[in-house]
C-alpha cells in the first residue's frame, strides 16, 4: 500500500511516499481505507525527534498520522457494530502513527461512524477527533458547567479549533478566542462559534473587565503567564499543549493559590489510554456538534507527495486551519 514514511528524524524532507505491507487486522482490531488523514502539530514534533526518548512512542522510520476518515475495510474477529464499507472516522491507535497511509489499522473503540449523518469526510478527520478530545477535556478535567465563559488561546489551530463548538454544545455562554496578530484576518473569517477573537499580545487590554472560568491553552509561554489576568477565583487552566516551543516557561506556584485558580493538564495519549470510558461519549458528543454546524474550519487537501510541505507550513504557521493529506490517485 501507498503510505508516507519519515526515513529518519529530522527536516520535513525525511518524509518520502513508499510502498509498505497492508496491514491485516488481528482479532478485536479493524482497518479503514483512508480517504483522508488529518496532519497536525504532534506529527510534526514526532518527525523532528522531540519525543524520542520517551517510552511508546515511535522510531524512525514510521508513518506519522494520529487521524483518519475512510471506509471499514475489514474486521478483525470478534469485532461488531461496524460494516464494510461504512465511513467512519478513526482517532489515534496506539503510539500514534499510521495515518498517512492508504490502509490504516486500528481499534474499533476509537472508531465512529458517519453513515447517517450528512458531514464532509474532510471536515470530520479534521474537526472529529480533537472534538471528542475537548469534550474529555471538559467534562472529565475542567469540569465545564452550563453558563460559564471560556478563552481559548491559538483560536484558529487543529486542536484548539475543536473547542469552541463543544462548549457552545456543553453551555458556555460566551467563548472567547485569542490569536497572532497576524491571524486576525483569518479570524474575521472563520466560521467557528466563537463570540469574539482577540490579538493575544493584547488580551489582556481588550478583555479588560472580563474573567474566564476555563481557559484552553495549547500555546504557552508568556500567553500562559498572562492569561492567570483574566482569570476569577475558581477558574481552571487547562494545559494543552506548547505551540509557542517555550519548554522552560513555568507558572509561579504562589501565584495560583493566591488567586484561587487550577491548572490541569490535558494530554489525551496519556488520558484516554487510562480513562476509556472518556472516548466514546467524547466521539459521539463530537459527531452531533459536527452535525449542528459548530466545528466548521478552513481545510486545505494536498497529496501523499507533499506531505513534507504541509509539514513545513505546519512549522511556520503559515495555515489558517488544517491540512488533510489524500492518497496521490484520490488527489
Amino acid at each position: 500500500m501507498q503510505a508516507v514514511r519519515a526515513t529518519a528524524f529530522g527536516a520535513p524532507s525525511v518524509l518520502a511516499v513508499t510502498e509498505v505491507p497492508t496491514p491485516e487486522p488481528g482479532p478485536g482490531r479493524m482497518t479503514v481505507d483512508v480517504t483522508h488523514a488529518a496532519v497536525g502539530l504532534v506529527d510534526v514534533f514526532l518527525r523532528q525527534g522531540l519525543y524520542k526518548d520517551r517510552p511508546g512512542l515511535p522510531q524512525a522510520p514510521f508513518v506519522p498520522g494520529l487521524e483518519v476518515a475512510g471506509t471499514v475495510r475489514a474486521l478483525g474477529d470478534g469485532v461488531s457494530g461496524f460494516a464494510v464499507g461504512e465511513r467512519v472516522v478513526s482517532m489515534s491507535a496506539a503510539g500514534g502513527t499510521g495515518g498517512y497511509a492508504s490502509v490504516y489499522l486500528t481499534d474499533p473503540a476509537l472508531v465512529v461512524s458517519l453513515d447517517g449523518y450528512d458531514i464532509d469526510s474532510a471536515l470530520a478527520v479534521s474537526v472529529l477527533p480533537n472534538a471528542a478530545m475537548a469534550h474529555a477535556a471538559f467534562t472529565r478535567v475542567a469540569h465545564l458547567a452550563k453558563g460559564e465563559s471560556v478563552l481559548v488561546h491559538g483560536a484558529l489551530g487543529g486542536f484548539s479549533a475543536a473547542f469552541p463548538g463543544i462548549a457552545k454544545q456543553l453551555g458556555a455562554a460566551r467563548v472567547v478566542g485569542t490569536v497572532r496578530a497576524g491571524k486576525l484576518e483569518a479570524a474575521a473569517r472563520t466560521r467557528l462559534p466563537y463570540d469574539r477573537i482577540v490579538d493575544s499580545a493584547e488580551m489582556t487590554e481588550a478583555l479588560a473587565g472580563e474573567t474566564f472560568d476555563v481557559v484552553v491553552d495549547p500555546v504557552g509561554g508568556d500567553v500562559r503567564t498572562r492569561s492567570l489576568d483574566l482569570m476569577g477565583p475558581g477558574g481552571r487552566l487547562l494545559v494543552g499543549g506548547n505551540a509557542s516551543g517555550d519548554w522552560d516557561h513555568s507558572l509561579r506556584s504562589n501565584d495560583l493559590w493566591y488567586r484561587s485558580i487550577t491548572v490541569s493538564g490535558f494530554n489525551s495519549g496519556a488520558y484516554l489510554p487510562s480513562h476509556p470510558d472518556a472516548i466514546r461519549p467524547g466521539l459521539e458528543a463530537a459527531r452531533a456538534a459536527l452535525a449542528a454546524g459548530l466545528g466548521g474550519t478552513e481545510i486545505e487537501i494536498l497529496p501523499f507527495s507533499r506531505a513534507a510541505e504541509a509539514h513545513e507550513r505546519m512549522e511556520n504557521r503559515s495555515l489558517d486551519g488544517r491540512i488533510v493529506l489524500v492518497p496521490d490517485a484520490a488527489a
